[in-house]
Order: structure tokens, then C-alpha cells, then sequence
């Protein structure tokens, strides 16, 4: 069994055992839950007696037993009614008025007497006890709630289950976050391999390039192979960069932005037109790194030519913002962009091109926040017309 088919088996044994522990946990708990709750009936039962024989008791009985008993009930709230349901006695409620009779209360006290009793009625069966009088004997209710020891009982169960839920969350977290890890460790492997392998092949074509200018090639084709060979280098440089924390310099942000841009624009179709806008000032620094920064470029460009499957306009324009930040629009006139849409464009893997791996947007993303401290979203998008992507650098003044 190979380390991986390991891994799922231990993370299903450990689900397994985690299910099983939660279920033995919550039966003992109402098994335990039971077992109070019985054990506070017969106290019950005990105290209706002990009211029952004081209430027969001559006046030379001792009912010194019968008055500790219903002395220790510290913790249950009792309420006593005689045969035609009128409360007559209580104890172990919210306020010490057990000796007053029911109908000197306040109208506020008998409410909330009555909601008691209602209370009582709904949880617990009465205990019924014999009273005896002038009139004759006569039966009384003795009406009683749960404990608050064993109402806190009954939400431990509840309790239980969200500690554990709570607990099996971040164990889902850490197996999550170790599984991105290791993807994000192998896509930067691969990227710094590529770019190795890469730059074998291009050292021979720059030997090439020579070889084609001592032999009086045309200058022209030259300069072109030239400039695609340097590309090639750029893009090499970019993939040696990634997972690695790259170096920031200062940069004229505009300059860089029109190298990208001049770059697509003279090997794009001639049906897209390109048109580049610069406000506020001709020159902008920042700090960043020249061979992402233009990635980022090439990115938002290249996403627009896709998105007007090659025909249509882009617009960038470039700003100054409160001396602050550098404000970079990309507008484009493709089919836009649904607004559910506007963050999930953004994540690994989403694409809806048929051919794509869906990395362009991720990754202008995490060059754009996480390596230059900057922002990128979606500012605005309408169905049929286009879409204007915004990114934001921090910047020098």
C-alpha cells in the first residue's frame, strides 16, 4: 500500500474513532442524565411524604425529620396547590416571599408564580398529597422543576458536540492548508525546473543570434528573433521567482506598464485596438519587481484579448491617487463578467475557456497583493459591453 492510500486510511480510522467516542460520550451523558433526573423525583417523592405526615402530624408528634427533609431542598423550586389549583405555597424560586399568602402578592409576583407553575406542569409529573382540615381531607399538587444543575446538564451533550465539531474544523483546516502547501511547493518546483530547462536551450539561441548577424542575416529579422529571445528569457525569470519572495526596487511604473503594452499591442491581431492613457503625472515610481510587474500587465491584457475572443478595444489607463497609490485600468469590450463571478474569477483552477489551466488571474492576484502589497479586483463589468480591471501599487513620491 502506497503513502498516500496510508493517509486516507488513517484519516478515515481517525473519523471513525472521532464518531465513535462523540456517540459513547453522549449515551453515558443521557444515561447519566436519567439517572439525575430519577434521583431528583425520589427526593421529590420524599419531600411530598415528609409535607404529607406534618400535615396529619398531631401536635405532640416530633416532625423534626420531616422539617430537615424539606429543609434540604435547597435547589429545586417547588410550587404547592391546593384541589382547585390555587397555588398556596412555593419555595426555592426567584424571590423568599414563601410565607405570604398568594393573593397578597403583587400582580406582577402572581404572574410570575403562574408562568412558574406552567412550567413545572410542562417537565415533571405532580406529586399528590393529603391534606387534613376542619372541612375534611383534601388533596394538594406539589408541582416541581428541574434543578438548575440538572438543566445545565441537558446542554452539556450540545456543548460536547461543538467543541468537538469546533475541534474537527481546524483538524480540516490543517489537513487542507498542508495539502495546499505541498501543491503550492510542487507548482513552484516545477516553475524553478522550467525555468532551468529552459535556459539551456536559450544561451544556443543566442548563439544563434550572432551567428545570424556575422553572416549579414537581414537586421530587422534579427532584431525581432532578438526581442523574442529576450522575451523568452523574461519568462524564464518570472518562473525562477515564483514561491520565492522576490526583490523590490524602485521602478517608474508608467515605463514599465507602456514596455508590456507596446509589447502585445505590435504582436496582437489588428482587429483588437489598443489605446493607452496617462493622467495626473508622465512619470510614477513604486517598488516593485520589473519582470512580475509586467507579468501582471501581460496577464490583464492578454485576459481581455480572450474575453473579445480577438476582436474589439482595450484601454489602460494609468493615475496618480493622492500621491498614495498608482491606479492601473484595463478595459476591454469583450462579453463581461456576471458580478457572482467578480472574486471566484480570481481563485486556482477557475476558467471558462476550454483550453486553460486558469492560473493568469490567480496569479496576477497573489504578484499584485501578496508580493507587492497592492490590490487587484474587478471594478466594474456589464454583460455584452466589457469589463475594467483595476490594480492598485502603493506609491513613491
Amino acid at each position: 500500500m502506497n503513502l498516500p492510500q496510508n493517509k486516507t486510511l488513517l484519516r478515515w480510522i481517525l473519523i471513525v474513532t472521532a464518531f465513535l467516542v462523540v456517540t459513547l460520550i453522549l449515551w453515558n451523558t443521557n444515561i447519566f442524565f436519567q439517572k439525575f433526573k430519577q434521583e431528583e423525583r425520589s427526593k421529590m417523592e420524599v419531600l411530598a411524604t415528609a409535607l404529607e405526615n406534618m400535615n396529619k402530624a398531631d401536635l405532640d408528634v416530633e416532625i423534626n425529620l420531616e422539617l430537615k427533609i424539606i429543609a434540604s431542598n435547597q435547589n429545586i423550586p417547588i410550587i404547592v396547590t391546593d384541589q382547585t389549583g390555587k397555588i398556596t405555597k412555593w419555595a426555592n424560586l426567584d424571590f423568599d416571599r414563601g410565607s405570604q399568602n398568594f393573593d397578597d402578592l403583587s400582580t406582577k409576583d402572581r404572574i410570575y408564580l403562574t408562568k412558574q407553575l406552567d412550567v413545572m406542569k410542562g417537565e415533571n409529573k405532580p406529586l399528590f398529597i393529603t391534606r387534613e382540615s376542619e372541612k375534611g381531607s383534601t388533596t394538594d399538587a406539589v408541582y416541581y422543576r428541574d434543578s438548575d444543575l440538572l438543566n445545565r446538564l441537558q446542554y452539556y451533550p450540545l456543548a460536547l458536540v461543538l467543541i468537538l465539531l469546533l475541534f474537527g474544523t481546524v483538524i480540516y483546516l490543517v489537513f487542507k492548508s498542508n495539502k495546499v502547501a505541498e501543491q503550492n511547493k510542487l507548482w513552484a518546483g516545477m516553475a524553478k525546473e522550467t525555468a532551468h530547462q529552459i535556459g539551456t536551450p536559450l544561451s544556443s539561441l543566442l548563439g544563434w543570434v550572432e551567428i545570424l548577424r556575422m553572416e549579414n542575416a537581414d537586421e530587422n529579422t534579427v532584431i525581432e528573433i532578438e526581442k523574442d529571445v529576450e522575451r523568452l528569457n523574461t519568462i524564464a525569470d518570472r518562473f525562477s521567482k515564483i514561491g520565492s519572495i522576490p526583490k523590490l526596487t524602485r521602478h517608474d511604473v508608467v515605463l514599465e506598464t507602456q514596455k508590456a503594452y507596446d509589447y502585445y499591442a505590435s504582436r496582437s491581431s489588428k482587429l483588437v485596438d489598443f489605446s493607452l492613457n496617462i493622467k495626473n503625472k508622465e512619470k510614477i515610481y513604486a517598488l516593485i519587481n520589473t519582470q512580475l510587474f509586467s507579468w501582471v500587465i501581460e496577464n490583464l491584457i492578454k485576459n481581455a484579448i480572450d474575453a473579445m475572443q480577438g476582436k474589439g478595444s482595450i484601454h489602460i489607463q494609468i493615475a496618480s491617487k493622492d500621491d498614495k497609490y498608482i491606479v492601473i485600468d484595463v478595459t476591454d469590450s469583450g462579453k463581461g463578467i456576471p458580478k457572482n463571478l467578480f472574486k471566484k474569477i480570481f481563485d486556482p483552477g477557475y476558467t471558462t475557456k476550454k483550453r486553460g489551466w486558469g492560473l493568469g488571474l490567480s496569479l496576477t492576484k497573489r504578484i499584485v497583493e501578496d508580493y507587492h502589497d497592492g490590490k487587484v479586483y474587478v471594478k466594474k463589468s456589464e454583460i455584452g459591453k466589457g469589463t475594467t480591471f483595476t490594480a492598485m501599487f502603493n506609491e513613491l513620491v
